[in-house]
């Protein structure tokens, strides 16, 4: 979209016509096209007409609103199922918790973009065809394939949402880089929502406490379950209503953090090297190991696009592919030990998934390495290093199915 809104520049009618196709992936480009072409009258232009209706349009005031208000309320209504007498609570979050949130989240997207018809019937046949799956596993929550699924499917599912986001351009680079950044803005303005949402019910238990009852247990039952869905479907709404509010934080937040990740792992492996814990008996250490990694390269995501907006590029993009470095070291260790592991113990379906999962993110990893590296001598821009993340995002939707679906039939169920 950005490259297309930049051959028409001198064309107010395509413009037009390109806003009416995707409004929000056109005010999503404009605003990532402001910090660079801020020059440009029709640029400026845009910016204001979208920041002008963002700013009229006040809460409840739009039919976006009440969309997600109506989506919230049938998310409320599928997690109360839980409170239906004979239903077993965790049996039933355990296995449906993703499908509280993610497919109304989906169905938001959809309402919003013209997706075509083919592209709709597959998401929901992907949600059907995976609800269904779920819930006729085998109830043995101690089996190990089947922890595998339960875990994995929200994770599929996720990827499933992705693909109704990005909707009739699901091969476009750009707006896979979107999805990536709509996810950062959607975790922070959902801790933000969460903490309000906390800070209001222990306002409520203690005034409820001064008169001498107790109502958590029916609160968390009956109301609060009502903020599985509605946290996310209302983050979702904020963030497409006030972009220039809310995708400036993430990039903020990881050039605060980037640093000081960099300074940690180094300190850490040192460390490591000197007191020789290795995680090759310790099952938990290499739990821990697996997610730095993708916090790591989260990390490293954020803080490229805030740097394609610094002046001190170069300095910015050493310092990433420094904690590239680091990471490939310490996921080196950590394939290491699964190896061990595997070999030490015998297969089984953690190892096999954990291994996986470790071999896709370290060659992405070095990916990416190798992109800052062409960015450091003048080869390449930081946005191709966005480029290379994007085009893996299929790899990791792959195995996310694999673990999911397939894991559990190889390995018995068991």
């Amino acid at each position: 979209m950005k490259a297309t809104i930049l051959s028409h520049l001198n064309n107010p009618g395509q413009l037009e016509k390109l806003y009416h196709s995707d409004k929000q992936n056109f005010k999503n480009s404009i605003e990532l096209l402001y910090t660079e072409y801020k020059h440009e009258p029709i640029i400026q232009f845009w910016q204001e007409r979208l920041h002008y209706n963002e700013t009229i349009n006040k809460v409840g005031s739009n039919k976006d609103f009440w969309t997600a208000v109506k989506l919230i309320v049938i998310a409320g209504l599928v997690a109360n199922i839980s409170n239906i007498p004979g239903v077993n609570e965790n049996l039933f979050f355990s296995r449906n918790l993703g499908f509280i949130i993610v497919p109304f989240l989906a169905a938001y997207f959809i309402w919003k973009q013209n997706i075509s018809t083919t592209i709709k019937l597959v998401l929901v046949s992907l949600f059907v065809f995976s609800a269904l799956y779920i819930n006729i596993l085998p109830s043995e929550l101690n089996k190990s394939s089947i922890g595998l699924a339960l875990i994995h499917l929200p994770l599929f599912l996720w990827c499933i949402f992705g693909y109704a986001y990005l909707g009739n351009e699901w091969y476009s680079y750009e707006k896979r880089i979107q999805f990536l950044k709509f996810n950062g803005d959607l975790l922070v303005i959902c801790v933000v929502l969460f903490l309000s949402c906390m800070l209001f019910s222990v306002v409520t238990f203690g005034l409820f406490e001064l008169i001498g009852v107790k109502i958590e247990n029916v609160y968390f039952k009956y109301i609060a379950i009502w903020g599985i869905g509605g946290i996310p479907i209302m983050g979702a709404y904020l963030i497409n209503n006030n972009p220039q509010i809310i995708n400036k934080v993430t990039p903020i937040i990881a050039k605060i953090f980037t640093p000081l990740v960099f300074i940690n792992l180094s300190v850490y492996l040192v460390t490591l090297m000197y007191k020789g814990r290795y995680p090759y008996q310790d099952r938990n250490l290499l739990l821990i190991y697996n997610a730095l990694l993708v916090g790591v390269l989260a990390l490293i995501f954020f803080s490229i696009a805030e740097n394609e907006k610094s002046k001190n590029k170069f300095y910015n993009a050493l310092l990433l592919f420094g904690l590239c470095v680091l990471t490939v070291i310490i996921n080196s260790i950590a394939l290491s030990a699964i190896i061990y592991r595997l070999f030490e113990y015998g297969i089984t379906p953690n190892r096999i998934a954990v291994l996986g999962g470790n071999i896709i993110i370290f060659i992405n990893l070095l990916l990416v390495g190798y992109k800052l590296i062409l960015v450091l001598i003048e080869k390449s821009t930081l946005s191709e290093v966005e480029n290379s993340i994007a085009k893996y995002l299929p790899i990791y939707a792959l195995w996310t199915a694999i673990v999911a679906f397939l894991i559990p039939l190889l390995f018995g169920f068991k």
